[in-house]
């Protein structure tokens, strides 16, 4: 009786498969294009971080209306659309926007009888001039408006186009 084992193996049994080196070779090749695609993919900022925007300039905002409150003086809060800034009257704090994000403001053309369009600013009783600033991108926004009354700030996610 002959047992399987003392016969030779076919040489399509041995050559069957890939070697280590073909598959090194392999991967190889896959990591050079990832490494010259990815870099070219856009990185535009995700849902999330525009919240965290949005947040932030809520904060920022809610910082400057107590800080008029608590000085017992007007403060006012800067709006540039042309730097995509957001600064603090108070605390010289500051919201920098990318590229990606746009910001875009609705204020009061006049307020406390002087002309407006580049500020928000709260008074003493812990009211303001008010306003409304979007920060969107493409399938997302957020506003943050800022009611003339109390002075409360409140963030309102909406559908962007």
């Amino acid at each position: 009786m002959r047992c399987d084992l003392d016969r030779p193996r076919s040489s399509a049994r041995r050559e069957a498969g890939f070697t280590l080196l073909e598959t090194v070779c392999a991967l190889a090749i896959l990591a050079m294009l990832a490494a010259i695609i990815l870099p070219s993919l856009p990185h535009g900022t995700t849902r999330a971080r525009l919240r965290a925007y949005a947040v932030e300039t809520a904060a920022l905002l809610v910082s400057d209306r107590n800080a008029a409150i608590r000085r017992r003086a007007p403060v006012m809060t800067e709006l540039s659309a042309i730097a995509r800034q957001i600064r603090s009257g108070a605390g010289g704090g500051l919201v920098q926007l990318p590229d990606d994000v746009h910001f875009d403001a609705l204020l009061a053309a006049r307020c406390a009888g002087r002309a407006g369009g580049t500020a928000i600013e709260f008074f003493p009783s812990g009211m303001s001039c008010g306003g409304t600033i979007a920060l969107t991108r493409p399938g997302a926004g957020f506003q943050i408006r800022v009611n003339w009354l109390t002075g409360g700030v409140d963030v309102v996610p909406f559908e962007a186009l």
